[in-house]
Parts: structure tokens; C-alpha cells; sequence
């Protein structure tokens, strides 16, 4: 009969002891330069990071959360991260976090009420998580966040200029207002608006943008219509924009409906930029491909992350922070605009 070959031993994880044994330090030493603390000698130090590397010492996460009180984590509250911006901005966060060296929990909520907001914190809590972000564009989110118990860091994302609590946002407002004077400048007599749903902060503030400087300029304001941010909105909401007489210009609340409407002009026979100049919101991939290209107003998702973990884990080391942090929006001008038509 023959004998199998015996198993090879499983190799024990490395402790702290393990490390301080091989540098031939300390246990206390080994933990001073785990927590970046300036008591240490430099050739001490390096002598303890060479003796990690070499054997692959994992610190526990879960015994230095108990000797710090920091699980080292982070949560999030989110909803309908199908949409572009709502799941850019999670990637940025969950990218500047990780920077950090932070992990994340997030927490997905189907809508943003107040009930689904306070649940979806305490969730996180009960996980041990350091601090919460809450990612909230819609109105209702921001009405929630007034009932958040100030005894646990939480901040929110593009929750408006008014919220209870600190917020890291895009200057939305200054996007539209930007895309606007852009089109006036190049002649056009006014600029008609496809807008983002109502309760959505940031259809909001596109408005006010678009309205302001069309008021500065004594422009006429046409009402804004209303999408739903699909591509299939924006189809359909062009067949009302066919029949507003002199139409030119025509600022989106986001590429997606851009999109739709660039369809719907094409099958017209109506020439973009020749007969009617567009421009998008939120510079999707995929913008500088559409035909023809969008010009369109960028948001930096990856800034808004970071400016969102700046806030978060000033409110986790109990510093006061800013209530509003503030990433300005990016003009981008491509092949979609062009100077107004002649009568």
C-alpha cells in the first residue's frame, strides 16, 4: 500500500512578538512605529518595517481598534448608484478612503427618507465603523440629516447649501451658470433648459445657475422642462423643444439626456451645432464620443472624495470643520456648440 506523503505544516500568521523578536526590539517599540509615533530612532525603525516585510506581518485589525477605539473604517450611505453621478461620487470617496488607508462599509438604501437615513447609520454604527458619509441629492435626504444625533461624525455629499450638517459638494450653480454664459457668448439670444427631476438638490441649483445669468443678461427665460435624467427623457422632451420658435441654444442637466435629445434633433433634421447649440452636465466617458462631441460641464468626483474625507475625518478627530466645501465644475467645449445661427 502506498503511504501518502505527509501534508506540509500550515505556517503560523506573524505576531507582534514574532517582529519584535527578528528586529530585536521591543513589543512596545514594534507598536510605536506600527502608529507612526516620532519616538523612534530612524535606523530602530527601519529595522522594525524590514522585519514586517520579511515576515508578512498582518497587524489585527481588530485588537487595534480595541487598544484605539478606530476600526480604521469608514461607511456610507447611498441610493441608486445606477446613476452616474450618485455612483461616481462613491468611487470617489471609496478611492480617497482607501488612500487613507481606510476601509469602507456602505450601506444601500432604496430611497432617502428619513427613516432609510437614520436606519442606514445605525447600521454602520452597530459595524464599528469610524464615521459616516452620507451621499444625499435629494431633498428629502437633506430633511433627514436635520434629525442625526451630533454625538457621531457624519457628513454628507451634495446635500445642498443649507444642510444641518457639513457637506462636500460641487458647485453646481457655477457649472450652469458657467454653460450659459458660454452660449451667450457666442450669440445666442437666450438658452432654454432640460432639467433634472424635482426634489433633486442638483437640478435645483443647475436651475438657478442657468435663470441667474440669463436674468444678468435681460435674456428671455423660458420654464425649464422637466427629465428624469435617462437618455429617453431627453428624446422626448426634444419633441417640445421643436416647437419653440428661435430656439438655438439648449443647456442639459446631464449628458444622458443630452443624449436623448441629440437623437431626437438628428431625426428632425435639425444639425447640431449648425441650427441648435447643446451642452451637457457631468462629462461622462463617453461624452467626447457622442456626435457630435458634448460640450459639457465636468464634475471632478475624485476632488469631491477627497474633500469629503477631509471633512469626515476632521469631524472623527473631534476638529471643527468648514460646514461647505466647495469643488468648482469644469467647462468643457467640444463640437456640440457653436456661434448662433444667422436669421
Amino acid at each position: 500500500m502506498t503511504v501518502p506523503p505527509p501534508r506540509p505544516e500550515k505556517r503560523r500568521p506573524a505576531v507582534m512578538a514574532d517582529v519584535a523578536q527578528l528586529a530585536g526590539v521591543s513589543h512596545q517599540t514594534v507598536w510605536r512605529v506600527l502608529h507612526d509615533n516620532p519616538n523612534v530612532r530612524g535606523d530602530t525603525r527601519e529595522r522594525v518595517l524590514a522585519a514586517i516585510r520579511q515576515l508578512d506581518y498582518r497587524p489585527n485589525t481588530v485588537a487595534r481598534a480595541l487598544a484605539t477605539g478606530r476600526s480604521k473604517t469608514l461607511g456610507v450611505v447611498t441610493f441608486d448608484t445606477t446613476l452616474y453621478g450618485p455612483a461616481s461620487t462613491l468611487l470617489g470617496i471609496t478611492q480617497a478612503a482607501h488612500d487613507a488607508e481606510y476601509a469602507v462599509s456602505i450601506s444601500s438604501v432604496r430611497s432617502l427618507n428619513r427613516g432609510t437615513v437614520l436606519a442606514g447609520i445605525q447600521q454602520l454604527k452597530d459595524q464599528g465603523v469610524d464615521g459616516v458619509a452620507v451621499i444625499a441629492p435629494l431633498q428629502a435626504g437633506v430633511d433627514a440629516l436635520r434629525h442625526v444625533r451630533p454625538d457621531f461624525p457624519v457628513v454628507a455629499v451634495e446635500a445642498g447649501p443649507n444642510a444641518s450638517i457639513p457637506v462636500a459638494a460641487v458647485d453646481q450653480m457655477a457649472g450652469a451658470a458657467a454653460a450659459t454664459r458660454h452660449l451667450l457668448t457666442l450669440g445666442h439670444k437666450t438658452v432654454v433648459h432640460l432639467a433634472g427631476p424635482i426634489d433633486w438638490k442638483e437640478a435645483e441649483e443647475r436651475i438657478e445657475g442657468w435663470r441667474s445669468v440669463l436674468e444678468l443678461a435681460g435674456a428671455p427665460i423660458h420654464p425649464p422642462l422637466r427629465g428624469d435624467w435617462t437618455p429617453r427623457s431627453g428624446y422626448e422632451l426634444g419633441e417640445s423643444l421643436l416647437h419653440i420658435p428661435e430656439l438655438t441654444a439648449v443647456l442639459v442637466a446631464n449628458d444622458q439626456m443630452a443624449l436623448g435629445l441629440l437623437r431626437k434633433l438628428h431625426e428632425a433634421g435639425r444639425e447640431v451645432p449648425r441650427h441648435l447649440s447643446v451642452v451637457g452636465f457631468d462629462d461622462i466617458p463617453e461624452a467626447a464620443y457622442f456626435t457630435p462631441p458634448l460640450t459639457t460641464v465636468r464634475q471632478d468626483f475624485a476632488e469631491l472624495g477627497r474633500r469629503c474625507l477631509r471633512l469626515l475625518l476632521g469631524r472623527i478627530d473631534g476638529e471643527v470643520v468648514p460646514m461647505r466645501a466647495v469643488v468648482a465644475p469644469e467647462l468643457v467645449v467640444r463640437g456640440s456648440t457653436s456661434a448662433a445661427p444667422r436669421s
